[in-house]
């Protein structure tokens, strides 16, 4: 509260349990992805902090959700420019914590649902559960914290942190830690597990204990322990929805007896009977506006016109007693809340008072003119002021950089406080909204501006929230009637209700006797949402003549935030499409260890024409693929979204590389003449050691061997994709355990005003390290062969080629004969015996026996049968025929048709490939836990 600066909103853990010491307190976003790879809970905090709603989120793969940038270590040197490696928030997370099972925290940018980067702090613990591995990542907002520091607590009372003296770095050095193992405070975190059985719930924490709980480095000396805790006002979705049950409604409070009534406190402004209004101002501009009063005071008189607007005291108490007086034309019958065609009164909540019929009304004075004359001096300024609202407001097409400007442009000028509300669902769905607005409708606080006045607007809701707006709250009734609403000063029986729309009940004692004007942002017959604003005591009161001018204000900015919104889902389109072309993750392929990175010539743009790709074959074989569309922007993209489809069906044939070319260079000239690209395509194999490459007038590749030196590989360059007409020869050549392949496209190694070999010189000098990483030999790279005026899109992908040792390879030759089947099974237990791996033996010589089966019947000539152990357990059955088996329905007496269905069900994966003679049918066996 604002009268209560040290008071500290409560931690989120159970009640009564303080942690010793000094604490920080921190909203924490709570993400639980279950054993399936689905999201299983999704608090408020993640919703308001990342965009995405519960609704949405919970039941999805996480895997996509959250686009991220790559994280590094503290002390790392920093990226290039635009160099950093794209991911996906929750795969990372799976990666950081997967290899030992052990918590990760640190820091990683993700792009919300608008495509705004954030700075998040992340806390990720893999929990084991009967089900399989969880993981439950927290996260916390970077941004404000690095910028003012976090809130602490001793006990009860919140303090303001101040970084200790000398301490290098100040604020912008806060980075997530973990605790010490076994430290107090993972109880705390109990709020932010989904619900379920206790035993369930123990079982986490213990392990959230055992990781360590979530601490902060708030300073290079200082590590706090992190307690997860709802600030005033967070919520208020739930707090308005709930104002019925907390506070008594207008209906409530009129059946109260007149005993339990809070009684007017003489002398204070907005305590009497009638010296609250609340209109409700027509579209069309004419003094008629509804009131929900029997008066609403000038700017000043509101406590001159208590009591006197009827002329009698009794007057006054009879309409205290029984509600407020109702304008309805002459002859009009009273009907349910709400707008009435002819301009009758509107009911809501927020008077505090229930309507009388037109019998029980005294007379009201007839006013000497329904017309506000303005001064020279009044209509400059309004003229003034609708001038600076053209200029400034919508001069860029970002949705919130447009509410941002609206908010600043009034406060001060025009208020002390103003902000911009938007129904969430309408700036993230590109479909306008088939309901009107309602109790339920949520909205997303998009922007907000006030006055620096300390104390007054500490605890008003953060932009990015979550919010409702109940009919019973002026915002609430200005968004569900789309008109503007008055409210010259709000008195104290109804600022609970206001309060409530501002930011949570506990800013009563901020909005009482203020002045309140909400304006619904309508566009192109959508409502957008509502701009709020308030005046302090101190300034004039809004009345009609401010309200019509601030309403046509909202309309010109309403359209401008339209315009944006329709930007916005235009660049969302054209994003997402585009991050769909190009992989974000490099696969996880036994014998290999691929990175890559992309950077598009157009900064604007996700993507270009290049592309690149890794594709796991048969035989634990990968194919690398680089290729280059020429031209820019969205048509080349959309190009390299074909060939790439194009190549990935290709390479599922298992076609030879020079083959696989032709065919693509084929599908290329009937897509039309302007789809020229080239493209090199590399097939490794981990078992015999070698590569095989063909190119398509690409850039040549750069083998980097084991002692450091750098090979530029002569390959037969071909054709681009799309000329027709030239063969495509491959180069098969053997590769080195420890050995690094380099693929790029020509705009890494191009030089404006140079010659492409320098670049290649370069890339082939003592630029690469063996020892290093693909991940590392990536930046390397591009730290030193990438320029900021470069325009071309850049591709780059590294492989090191570690093999698969061949003790951990099993083959054997097969006959075509039924007696063979046997055979393989005995091979297999024997086999996987040796290897200690009998847990798998009763499955996968079921498994084996019926692939084995399947070959026998269609094969002319061969089988061959194939086991690789390496993080699972790969069982290949290879045949001389090139028909592929399907999984077809069996019928409970059927013989036959049973054998791929017992396949599908007790492996992990399984699949068939044709090759260059028959096919392959693979599947794949989890190695047992140790």
């Amino acid at each position: 509260m604002v009268d209560e600066p040290n008071s500290t909103p409560s931690p989120a853990g159970p009640p009564g349990d303080q942690h010793p010491g000094v604490v920080a307190l921190l909203r924490l976003a709570s993400v639980l992805i279950g054993p399936d790879g689905r999201i299983a809970q999704w608090n408020r905090a993640a919703e308001e902090l990342f965009g995405h709603r519960a609704e949405v989120a919970c039941g999805r793969t996480a895997s996509g959700l959250l686009p991220a940038v790559e994280p590094r270590a503290e002390t790392a040197a920093p990226r290039p420019p635009g160099t950093a490696r794209r991911c996906d928030a929750f795969d990372t997370l799976d990666d950081l914590t997967r290899p030992d099972r052990t918590a990760w925290a640190g820091s990683m940018t993700v792009t919300d649902r608008e495509n705004r980067p954030r700075d998040i702090l992340w806390w990720a613990y893999p929990l084991t559960e009967p089900g399989g591995h969880s993981l439950l990542a927290l996260a916390a907002d970077a941004r404000p914290l690095r910028a003012g520091g976090p809130r602490i607590a001793l006990g009860t009372r919140l303090l303001p942190y101040a970084a200790a003296q000398g301490a290098p770095g100040g604020f912008h050095r806060i980075s997530a830690a973990l605790a010490p193992a076994g430290e107090p405070g993972a109880d705390a975190l109990a709020a932010l597990l989904p619900g379920g059985s206790p035993e369930r719930r123990n079982r986490m924490l213990a392990q959230l204990a055992a990781a360590g709980p979530p601490a902060l480095w708030v300073d290079a000396t200082t590590r706090l322990p992190v307690l997860p805790y709802e600030p005033i006002g967070a919520g208020v979705a739930h707090i308005a929805a709930g104002l019925g049950r907390r506070y008594p409604t207008a209906q409530q409070r009129a059946v109260q007896p007149r005993a339990t009534r809070r009684p007017p406190e003489a002398g204070r402004p907005g305590t009497g009977p009638v010296a609250i209004g609340l209109q409700l101002l027509p579209t069309d501009g004419a003094d008629g506006s509804r009131t929900l009063d029997s008066a609403v005071p000038g700017p000043r008189e509101a406590t001159a016109s208590v009591g006197a607007v009827n002329g009698n005291q009794n007057t006054a108490a009879s309409t205290d007693t029984d509600g407020p007086r109702v304008n309805r034309p002459h002859g009009a019958s009273p009907g349910p809340s709400g707008p009435i065609p002819g301009g009758s009164a509107i009911e809501s909540a927020a008077n505090g008072r229930t309507p009388v019929r037109d019998a029980d009304l005294p007379a009201e004075p007839v006013a000497p003119s329904s017309v506000e004359v303005l001064t020279s001096s009044q209509a400059g300024e309004q003229l003034a002021l609708l001038s600076d609202v053209g200029s400034s407001v919508g001069t860029t097409l970002d949705l919130d950089t447009t509410a941002r400007e609206l908010c600043q442009v009034l406060v001060p000028r025009v208020a002390d406080f103003a902000c911009v509300d938007l129904l969430d669902g309408l700036i993230s769905d590109s479909e306008l909204p088939e309901n009107r607005p309602d109790d339920r409708t949520m909205l997303r606080r998009v922007a907000r501006s006030f006055n620096a006045t300390p104390g007054r607007w500490e605890h008003v809701l953060d932009e990015g929230s979550l919010l409702a707006m109940p009919r019973s709250t002026p915002p609430g009734l200005a968004l569900q009637e789309n008109q503007p609403v008055l409210v010259p000063v709000i008195n104290p029986d109804v600022a609970v209700d206001y309060a409530a729309s501002l930011g949570g009940p506990d800013l009563v004692p901020v909005v009482v006797g203020r002045s309140m004007l909400v304006l619904p942002l309508s566009a192109r017959g959508t409502v957008l949402g509502i701009l709020k604003l308030l005046r302090l005591p101190d300034r004039a009161a809004f009345d009609k003549s401010d309200a019509a001018t601030l309403r046509e204000l909202a309309a010109r900015a309403a359209l401008s935030l339209d315009n944006a919104r329709l930007h916005r889902a235009e660049a969302r389109v054209a994003t997402t499409l585009q991050r769909s072309m190009i992989p974000t993750r490099p696969p996880k392929i036994p014998g290999v260890q691929i990175a890559h990175r992309y950077m598009p010539g157009d900064r604007r743009a996700e993507v270009g024409g290049d592309w690149f790709d890794a594709i796991q074959l048969p035989g634990s074989r990968v194919a690398l693929v680089v290729g280059d569309v020429m031209g820019h922007g969205l048509h080349s993209a959309a190009a390299m979204g074909r060939f790439r489809t194009a190549m990935q069906t290709l390479a599922a044939l298992d076609l030879p590389p020079g083959q696989l070319l032709r065919h693509l260079d084929n599908l290329a000239q009937k897509l039309g003449d302007d789809h020229l690209a080239t493209c090199l395509y590399a097939v490794y194999d981990p078992i015999n050691r070698t590569c095989e490459l063909a190119s398509a007038g690409h850039v040549p590749p750069v083998l980097v061997h084991p002692d450091g030196r750098g090979e530029l590989l002569e390959i037969p360059e071909g054709a681009p994709i799309g000329v027709g007409g030239v063969p495509f020869v491959a180069k098969k050549i053997d590769v080195s355990d420890g050995s690094m392949l380099v693929l790029c496209t020509d705009g890494l190694v191009e030089v404006r005003g140079g010659d492409i070999g320098a670049g290649l010189a370069a890339l082939c000098g003592n630029l690469i390290d063996p020892k290093q990483t693909p991940e590392e030999a990536c930046d390397v790279v591009l730290d030193r062969l990438h320029s900021e005026d470069r325009q071309d899109d850049i591709a780059l992908l590294v492989a090191r080629f570690d093999g698969v040792d061949p003790s951990e390879v099993a083959t054997w030759e097969l006959s075509a004969g039924e007696a063979e089947v046997r055979r393989a099974r005995a091979l297999v237990r024997e086999q996987l015996a040796s290897w200690k791996l009998l847990a798998l033996a009763d499955t996968a010589e079921l498994l084996v026996s019926e692939l084995v089966t399947n070959a026998v019947r269609v094969a002319r000539d061969r089988i061959q049968l194939q086991l690789i152990r390496v993080d699972k357990l790969l069982v290949e059955v290879s045949d001389d025929n090139h028909n592929l088996p399907s999984l077809e329905p069996a019928e409970s007496m059927d013989e036959c048709g049973r054998g791929l269905h017992l396949v599908s069900k007790l492996s992990e994966r399984w699949g068939t490939a044709r090759k260059a003679v028959g096919k392959v049918v693979w599947f794949e066996l989890a190695l047992p836990r140790r």
